[in-house]
């Protein structure tokens, strides 16, 4: 049976919303970051990413891991299109043209949005008031300005990144933009990303995956 490792508040909500909407059976095994665990070396501490058995599966010591038979994988986006190229029926390429631009979009989404949407997400609500940094919150605001309008264009004709339907680019791009969502400035120029974000969150697999996430330790 597949497995997922790691917890729903990590970058593994992303391949759960995936196995939700292709209707996969799996295991979740909620592995959570070691910084979290207050004593991580306690005999009773929950599985975290330094515990042994965790390393096992991926010694680089981060979450997700994916396993399928003999096969694992690591980094959620690359988890992404292997399950939705395998097992994903329409949410994964109908062809290589599909499978390079399902390709592209999740290294877009890994290189021009990602490194500046956490420090929104850190910056305006993730940290303690006190230990939060408006300016790097502003400047990450100022560095995706572009890919937004980027994005923007993109949907602008079917409302979806690939094949004028929903599939792993759209929950890949979706979930890193996620972290932006606390800079609604970002997106006022950006009619089709408030359109695209309001429906990939009203798919009931989002809503499955969140009402989850939810009931996950903060």
């Amino acid at each position: 049976m597949l497995t997922i490792y790691g917890c729903l508040r990590s970058r593994a909500s992303r391949n759960v919303w995936l196995a939700h909407e292709a209707g996969l059976e799996f295991r979740h095994v909620p592995v959570v970051q070691h910084y979290r665990v207050a004593k991580p070396d306690a005999a009773d501490a929950p599985m975290h990413t330094r515990s042994p058995e965790f390393l096992a599966v991926n010694p680089n010591g981060h979450i997700p891991s994916l396993t399928d038979g003999e096969l694992v994988l690591h980094e959620s986006l690359a988890i992404n299109l292997y399950l939705a190229r395998t097992y994903g029926g329409a949410l994964g390429p109908a062809d290589a043209a599909e499978d390079g631009l399902m390709g592209m979009w999740a290294l877009w989404a890994a290189t021009e949005v990602e490194p500046h949407s956490i420090e929104i997400l850190y910056n305006r609500v993730g940290k303690p008031p006190a230990e939060r940094d408006a300016a790097k919150a502003d400047a990450a605001v100022a560095a995706l300005r572009n890919p937004v309008a980027v994005l923007d264009a993109a949907l602008a004709g079917t409302g979806f990144l690939v094949g004028g339907r929903f599939t792993v680019a759209d929950i890949n791009v979706a979930e890193v933009m996620r972290y932006a969502l606390p800079a609604p400035e970002l997106f006022a120029q950006a009619p089709h990303v408030q359109a695209w974000i309001k429906a990939c969150h009203a798919r009931p697999a989002y809503q499955r995956m969140m009402a989850a996430r939810e009931k996950e330790p903060a």
